[in-house]
C-alpha cells in the first residue's frame, strides 16, 4: 500500500487529492511543521536524505518530488485517467504545465514567502532597512514576474475550464497549489478572477473534500 509523508500545510496535499481522485487506497504518516521555523521535523530525513514533503513509499520503492510521485502513481496505478490522450495537442499542454508548477511557478512564490518573512527574523535594530531591502526587491524583481506569471494563467484559463484543455487532469492538480498561494498571498491575484474560480473548483471536488478530511488542516482551502 502507499504510504503518504504527509507535511501539514504543504504540497503533499496534492498527492492525497490524487490519490482519492484514483480511489486507491492509502495511508498517512503525519508530521508537523516546527511552529517558530514553519520547517518539516528532522524525522522526515528518515524517509528521505533532503528531509521534505512530499514523499511517498510503496514497498519497497520510496519517491519523492511531487511531480515524480504524480509521475510514478499515474504510470504504476492510473489506467490511463486523468491525462489526455497521447499524440493530442492536449496532451502536449498537459506536459507542459506538468513541469511548470514547479519549474517555473514555485520559486517565484517561495522567494515571495522568504521575503516576507525575513525582516521578522533579523535584529530588531536593523528591521526596518531589512524591509526596505526586501520591500524593493519584491516591487522591482518578485512581483512584476508574479503578476506576469498570473496573466498568463489567466489567458490560460479563458481558452477552457482547465490548464490542459477541456477535462480535468493532473496539470489542475499540480497547478493547485501554486493557484491556492497566489490566490492568498499575492495582492494581483484579486483581479486574476479565472484563477479564483479555478481554485473555488478544485476544492469543490468531492476527492478534495475527502483528502481535506483525510489529511487534515490546511491553511489554502479557506
Amino acid at each position: 500500500m502507499i504510504v503518504v509523508h504527509h507535511l501539514n500545510n504543504s504540497r503533499s496535499q496534492r498527492v492525497l487529492w490524487l490519490l482519492e481522485e484514483l480511489g486507491l487506497d492509502y495511508e498517512i504518516r503525519r508530521y508537523e511543521r516546527d511552529p517558530a521555523t514553519m520547517e518539516a521535523p528532522a524525522s522526515l530525513k528518515a524517509v528521505h536524505p533532503l528531509g521534505k514533503s512530499p514523499v511517498i513509499t510503496d514497498g519497497d520503492v520510496t519517491v519523492a518530488e511531487t511531480g515524480a510521485i504524480v509521475d510514478y502513481i499515474l504510470e504504476r496505478y492510473g489506467e490511463g485517467r486523468l491525462v489526455p490522450a497521447a499524440g493530442t495537442p492536449e496532451r502536449l499542454r498537459w506536459r507542459y504545465w506538468m513541469h511548470y508548477a514547479e519549474g517555473s511557478a514555485m520559486p517565484l512564490l517561495v522567494m515571495k514567502l522568504v521575503l516576507m518573512r525575513a525582516p521578522d527574523r533579523t535584529p530588531a535594530l536593523i528591521r526596518p532597512l531589512a524591509r526596505k531591502i526586501t520591500g524593493a526587491i519584491n516591487a522591482g524583481f518578485v512581483d512584476p514576474r508574479l503578476n506576469t506569471n498570473l496573466a498568463f494563467w489567466e489567458a490560460e484559463l479563458a481558452r477552457g475550464p482547465w490548464f490542459a484543455g477541456p477535462d480535468f487532469t493532473t496539470a489542475d492538480i499540480m497547478m493547485s497549489f501554486p493557484a491556492e498561494v497566489s490566490a492568498q498571498r499575492i495582492e494581483g491575484a484579486r483581479n486574476a478572477t479565472r484563477v479564483q474560480d479555478f481554485v473555488k473548483r478544485i476544492h469543490a471536488r468531492p476527492a478534495f473534500r475527502r483528502a481535506l478530511e483525510r489529511g487534515g488542516a490546511y491553511a489554502y482551502a479557506d
